[in-house]
């Protein structure tokens, strides 16, 4: 399952969101059983994972971690308990708990962005800076897959 692009949305004054039908549609053609929402690690947004990705990341970092290594223990359970299973409801929304909201700033206007195997949600003003600046993305790719811009 890779998810692209981004989309625009609101939240209601609950907290729900819809998620894009788009994005919505790849979770049924994938019949998902759950998604599991964290504050992502890097930024100031969230990060909507299909249970069976988070799974398999959970599942990366236990083979990594010894239990007897009390940094790796703790990586482990900060990554872990800063997440919550959350569901669809019949309407196509998603209900973000409101320390979620708080933590990315998101008051209202949201954006979707598909990360792969992930959908970002972001508050818009903060994607809209991130994404309108090109020269950024370009010497970011430039570093990423020219094998000779990192020898130095």
């Amino acid at each position: 399952m890779r998810f692209t692009g981004n989309i625009d949305a609101k939240t209601d004054e609950k907290g729900r969101v819809f998620i894009p039908a788009a994005f919505r549609k790849q979770l049924q053609q994938a019949n998902l059983e759950g998604l599991i929402l964290r504050k992502d690690i890097f930024q100031q947004c969230l990060v909507l994972y299909p249970e069976s990705v988070w799974d398999a990341m959970v599942d990366a970092i236990v083979q990594r971690t010894n239990p007897f290594d009390s940094k790796g223990r703790a990586a482990m359970r900060g990554f872990v308990a800063g997440a919550e299973r959350i569901g669809i409801d019949g309407n196509g929304r998603i209900l973000i708990p409101r320390r979620y909201l708080e933590s990315a700033d998101i008051q209202g206007e949201v954006r979707f962005i598909g990360m792969d195997d992930s959908i970002e949600i972001w508050n818009r003003q903060k994607a809209d800076n991130l994404l309108n600046n090109p020269e950024n993305l370009a010497e970011s790719l430039e570093c990423l897959m020219n094998p000779n811009n990192n020898e130095s």
